[in-house]
């Protein structure tokens, strides 16, 4: 019996304490839960922001000069626990009624809103909310943070993040794109390289490593720098400005590359936008052009077609062809853009180039065959993307090959029917610029760590031969004539050889499904110095508007500047005293024999005339000063060698037109 009472003890001692524990647990879920609630869901919200947006410092971008395009820079996030708020104002004034509460939240939301650039009546409804966390801003500079804590405002707090800023504005936004507000890159290079710049891709570096940093919450990423150079594209983003004052287009491209390389050296487009200032811009505005646009090249095309046909060896520069303006193909009629005007008779590839003729290039495109014209469209890229390191990139259109009739493989000829991106076609002439390889275009360099070490380096890398060699010198040699006596004239840069090509191509008018009378699009692609080019140029025009709707017109300056300006800036002398307009060189006095330096023991034979020029002595002269005085003279020169120069011709003292090219020979030797 005593042993029962015993057990009948120790279980109610158990069931009491039992009790006990039950209380203490409903009551601290009590604390929790309902009294504590606010506080502690505003600390939770802290903690999983302070998770999810305080990790990464996004790394910079520069250009090729070291000058900053992209950067992050310290910020806060800002957000309030209504609740908090409002019970700290019941507080403050006991019996206070609802209304003034509202009156005193109301007074708060004035406040912030103009720190902050916000609707009052925004900040005021999210104020008063009965909830314990709100945001009220994003990515806020630290001095509005500054100016927020003086105001000493009970349930407001901030959490740390970063701000993307870009100091340059407009200039490349196309290229760098935007970063949201969860700090993931989602336009142009910084969504390419997102995991770089974030540093969630981890790369081989000798430096410490990512979980060595001061303050394990941040994690630094990667920095790029980009092939791009400011001084490029600043004439870049002049030029487009130019071309929007000047006629007008619904849109324009302009894109310089090293040929010899691939490196991007310059990209714009228009319409463009502030980075700064994304949220307020068109998604239409932020499009890279350069790589998105597809259109109908026109006749700059006509340098892929003939780059395989010199190839192919089915056309020499002096095979002739019959142009009497105009080309029957089954029941449709091809024609030139100046048939109204003339016809040409017969003339060589050559002059067919030079003068842009659809004729011409119809029967070239004839002569190379359907089967064999698509092997050079598929080998020089078109209808593929060139897989550059910028997002946003479309692969242009290629016609079905076999849809493709008489009447098609005519047009395609002469750069109408298929699709392509100014990336693309740049690329493409880029090749026969540089010796017939087909390189690989990028822009971005390198990139290095937040202690400067390498750890990436973008190399050169050629895709694959397309020509050889002496088709590219070739197909050169005739587009310097298109630039120096044929419709390219107005890319003309004085004591520099370059070789360009035009394009005027008619739209497709949407309504009718039919090629368009009155809209265009004009294009001009040119490269220089012709021999040994260091820069190419496209600038592409969208339904410009003007008296003359021409490529060689309305594009062909905007390259002249480019090429001429870049090269000067390189070092590469040019005729800084030559006028800068074709129309003036006509008005040029004739220079003396002094001024040209012309040797004593080598007299002219007559006087020059209009537009003749006497060949300076150059001998003793280095490459720099040799080229300094021809530029002068407008005549373009072919340099061999290195040193001093010791032969040329012809001869000192000869006579010869403007814009002749002089060949100089350098050596060390006999100087």
């Amino acid at each position: 019996m005593k042993r029962i009472k015993r057990y009948f003890f120790r279980e109610w001692v158990i069931y009491i304490c039992l009790m006990i524990i039950a209380l203490l647990i409903m009551g601290k879920l009590v604390y929790l839960q309902i009294i504590n609630a606010s506080e502690l869901s505003a600390r939770a919200a802290t903690f999983k922001t302070n998770n999810q947006e305080m990790v990464y410092e996004r790394g910079s971008i520069a250009d090729a000069q070291g000058n900053i395009l992209a950067k992050s820079v310290p910020a806060k996030d800002i957000y309030a626990d209504p609740k908090s708020l409002k019970k700290a104002i019941q507080k403050s004034e006991k019996n206070i009624s609802d209304e003034k509460v509202n009156l005193k939240i109301q007074e708060i939301a004035q406040n912030l809103a103009n720190i902050l650039g916000k609707d009052p009546k925004e900040v005021f409804n999210l104020l008063s909310k009965d909830l314990s966390w709100v945001s009220l801003a994003r990515q806020i500079d630290l001095d509005k943070v500054k100016q927020i804590n003086e105001l000493n405002i009970p349930g407001i707090g901030f959490t740390d993040t970063y701000k993307r800023v870009y100091p340059t504005g407009t200039m490349a936004s196309s290229i760098l794109g935007i970063v949201n507000m969860a700090g993931d890159g989602v336009e142009g290079v910084e969504y390419s390289y997102n995991a770089e710049l974030k540093g969630q891709k981890q790369l081989k570096s000798q430096g410490p490593t990512q979980n060595e940093q001061e303050n394990t919450n941040i994690q630094s990423g990667y920095n790029l720098t980009l092939t791009l150079d400011s001084t490029i594209q600043h004439l870049v983003e002049q030029e487009l400005d130019k071309i929007i004052a000047e006629s007008q287009p619904k849109s324009a491209v302009i894109l310089a590359m090293d040929p010899m390389t691939g490196k991007i050296l310059g990209m714009g487009s228009r319409p463009n936008f502030d980075p700064n200032l994304y949220g307020s811009s068109k998604a239409s505005d932020r499009k890279n052009l350069a790589i998105s646009m597809i259109y109908e090249p026109g006749s700059t095309f006509k340098v892929i077609t003939g780059a395989a046909a010199l190839e192919e060896n089915v056309v020499t520069a002096n095979t002739v062809f019959s142009d009497p303006g105009y080309l029957n193909v089954g029941t449709r009629k091809i024609t030139n853009w100046d048939s109204d005007k003339k016809a040409h008779g017969d003339i060589s590839f050559a002059e067919g180039m030079k003068l842009s003729s659809n004729v011409v290039l119809a029967q070239v495109g004839k002569a190379l065959g359907k089967d064999v014209f698509y092997t050079y469209l598929k080998s020089f890229g078109f209808g593929s993307k060139t897989k550059i390191d910028i997002a946003g990139e479309e692969q242009g259109l290629l016609v079905d090959k076999n849809m493709v009739k008489d009447i098609e493989l005519a047009t395609m000829s002469f750069g109408q029917a298929n699709l392509v991106t100014p990336l693309q076609l740049l690329t493409a002439i880029s090749a026969v610029a540089n010796g017939g390889k087909l390189m690989q275009p990028y822009v971005v360099e390198k990139i290095t760590n937040k202690q400067n070490e390498l750890l990436v380096k973008n190399d050169p890398k050629v895709v694959r031969e397309v020509i050889s060699r002496t088709t590219s010198e070739a197909l050169t040699n005739i587009l310097a004539e298109v630039v120096d006596k044929g419709t390219g004239g107005r890319a003309k840069v004085p004591g520099i050889r370059v070789a360009g090509k035009t394009g005027t191509a008619q739209k497709i008018n949407p309504d009718t499904g039919r090629y368009s009378e009155t809209d265009y699009i004009v294009s001009f692609v040119g490269y220089a110095p012709a021999d040994n080019p260091k820069i190419a140029v496209l600038v592409v025009e969208d339904t410009p508007h003007g008296e003359v709707i021409q490529g060689g017109t309305l594009a062909g300056p905007h390259v002249k500047t480019i090429i001429e300006s870049t090269l000067q800036y390189y070092g590469i002398p040019v005729a800084a005293s030559t006028p800068s307009k074709l129309s003036d060189l006509s008005n040029m006095s004739v220079p003396s024999a002094k001024e040209t330096g012309s040797s004593s023991t080598n007299s002219p034979a007559r006087t020059p005339g209009k537009g003749e020029v006497l060949v300076p002595d150059l001998k003793g002269l280095t490459i720099r000063q040799a080229g300094e005085k021809l530029g002068k003279l407008d005549l373009h020169y072919r340099f061999q060698g290195s040193g001093l120069a010791s032969k040329q011709h012809p001869e000192p003292g000869s006579i010869v037109n403007q814009g002749d090219t002089i060949d100089v020979i350098f050596s060390w030797e006999n100087n």
